[in-house]
């Protein structure tokens, strides 16, 4: 049996992705409700950022589809962006490995060029 019966059908990643990733530690807030409606907070940071959202490393691991408010703790101006957690990775010495996508992608968020 082939391994890919139909390569026409595989997608490469790098096609699949909406904008350009770019590696970066960017400090992070996020906040987000636990089941009781209380607020939570913990700080993180990046490893990789992109117009449409980023990559968390987060002392605390978040249910996957959980809601969420991301701040840049790294520009003073930013306001915080609604977004959901998309993607888990695995627990590291120092968290969990989130993906994060926002709601809408907000204007220079990042204070980056991406």
């Amino acid at each position: 049996m082939p391994l890919n019966p139909r390569p026409e059908t595989n997608t490469n990643w790098q096609e699949r992705r909406r904008g350009t990733r770019l590696n970066s530690h960017v400090r992070v807030a996020v906040e987000w409700e636990d089941e009781g409606g209380a607020t939570s907070r913990a700080e993180g940071y990046t490893r990789v950022v992109n117009p449409t959202g980023c990559m968390v490393i987060l002392p605390h691991d978040l249910a996957f589809e959980q809601r969420v408010r991301l701040t840049n703790l790294d520009l003073p101006q930013s306001a915080a962006a609604a977004a959901a957690v998309v993607w888990k990775g695995k627990e590291t010495p120092d968290g969990f490995e989130l993906g994060f996508e926002f709601d809408r992608s907000p204007f220079d968020f990042w204070g980056l060029e991406i």
